[in-house]
């Protein structure tokens, strides 16, 4: 609407303007020349106009509220209109990142901003350059993995992205007594947002809980060593009304030694931040699964090794041997008689190694599936105290693999079976010895 006025304005004022000095023109018998000149004081006027706005822009200052007619005026009108406005959303702008860093600064936890492709930083909070021992504005631009050169684990951590995985339990570089732990959220197509978080407190008690653990099922050891020798010297022949009740203890008795090995067993992984790196040879590996499934079927299921891979593993032989083992036991105990487990190892598509276990067994619910791997934590009990099952093996393979920077995969469904699988990176995959081959 304002335009079509201006425009209308404009046009009529120039048709106005031109009939007057072709009056004058033809007044002073020189029509051309009064035209010439009037189409001159246009262009100069026009010319004044656009330097006019050009220089306003240039400076970057703000228009004048216009009060004239035409175009030019019109034009004027809305840069003012827009100059405003966007002053106005400036200003606004202003002050929500204002709120926005005030708010940052005062978290409790450190946030900082780095590059995706070099980890430089961008940004960083007050808790954080107390946290990370950074100085402002010298630590900006540097990469995040330089202030932390005694542990080479944090800079394989930014490396590989994880946003699903926390690191923790890593010392501070301000102080060693510190301990922070660092996670990864995708911020922008081109940066990360690091939040930096001090779990001290919780380090130290889950220290006192591993301890606890530890010390509590070490003391256990002795006193269950004793009643099992005693259960063990007592015969049933010579007690026939106590044979029910003595064999009851004896299994009892065993569980809670298992119970309390596994215990042991699960502290001492988490204890530990590096296992020894040895030669796996897979091919012999499949061959002791397959022996210890059948001897714990005894005949009742159909069991089938398939080796697809091709190649060996490095890592511990002791600890990864005790995760695949729990894994087929686990398939055994918890498949019908007649089912069919599947002991598959095979290559993934990133080069790396899948070593999984499928069964034809019930299969769980998928509300149980995100804690299964928690310590005791059992889909069904009575089947579980039925099949003697502790309610730590899972705990333990999640341990392990965790120490050997793989993964376990869980698929399952009900009344069709379960997958449970070992995944391996590239760095975990050697070539097949002659050997073995």
């Amino acid at each position: 609407m304002l335009l079509r006025l201006a425009w209308r304005q404009s046009l009529i004022r120039l048709l106005l303007f031109y009939a007057l000095a072709l009056g004058i023109g033809l007044v002073l018998d020189e029509p051309w020349w009064a035209l010439g000149i009037a189409t001159a004081v246009l262009a100069a006027r026009a010319y004044w106009r656009l330097y006019r706005v050009l220089r306003f822009l240039d400076w970057r200052k703000q228009l004048r509220t216009v009060d004239g007619q035409g175009l030019w005026a019109a034009l004027e009108t809305l840069i003012h209109r827009r100059q405003t406005e966007n002053r106005t959303r400036s200003r606004r702008l202003v002050r929500l990142l204002r709120a926005y860093r005030q708010a940052a600064t005062a978290m409790p936890d450190g946030a900082l901003v780095i590059h995706r492709r070099d980890g430089r930083l961008v940004w960083f909070n007050k808790t954080a350059r107390h946290l990370v021992g950074l100085r402002y504005p010298q630590s900006l631009t540097e990469p995040l993995a330089d202030f932390f050169p005694e542990q080479p684990r944090v800079r394989e951590w930014l490396a590989s992205g994880q946003t699903d995985e926390p690191l923790t339990d890593v010392a501070s570089p301000a102080d060693p007594m510190v301990r922070i732990s660092l996670r990864l959220i995708p911020y922008s197509p081109t940066q990360w947002l690091v939040v930096v978080r001090d779990v001290t407190k919780l380090m130290r008690l889950e220290q006192v809980r591993r301890d606890f653990v530890a010390n509590v099922s070490h003391e256990l050891r002795t006193p269950l060593t004793v009643v099992h020798g005693y259960l063990d010297m007592i015969e049933p022949e010579e007690h026939p009304d106590l044979a029910v009740m003595v064999e009851e203890m004896r299994r009892q008795s065993q569980r809670m030694t298992q119970l309390v090995e596994d215990l042991l067993t699960l502290s001492r992984l988490e204890a530990q931040e590096h296992l020894p790196e040895e030669p796996l040879g897979m091919a012999s590996m499949l061959v002791t699964l397959r022996r210890e499934a059948e001897a714990l079927s005894q005949g009742r299921h159909q069991i089938v090794v398939e080796d697809l891979a091709g190649c060996d593993l490095t890592g511990s032989v002791k600890e990864l041997h005790s995760a695949f083992s729990n894994l087929v036991s686990n398939a055994v105990r918890y498949t019908p008689t007649d089912g069919r487990i599947t002991i598959r190892f095979s290559r993934t598509a990133d080069a790396g190694a899948r070593l999984a276990v499928i069964d034809s067994g019930y299969g769980i619910p998928a509300q149980h599936l995100p804690r299964i791997t928690e310590r005791f934590y059992r889909v069904s009990t009575s089947r579980s105290r039925e099949s003697g099952g502790t309610g730590l093996g899972l705990s333990i393979v999640k341990h392990v693999l965790s120490l050997h920077q793989g993964r376990l995969e869980i698929e399952s469904e009900v009344g069709r079976g379960s997958t449970f699988a070992c995944v391996f990176g590239p760095a975990r995959v050697r070539a097949r010895s002659a050997a073995e081959a």
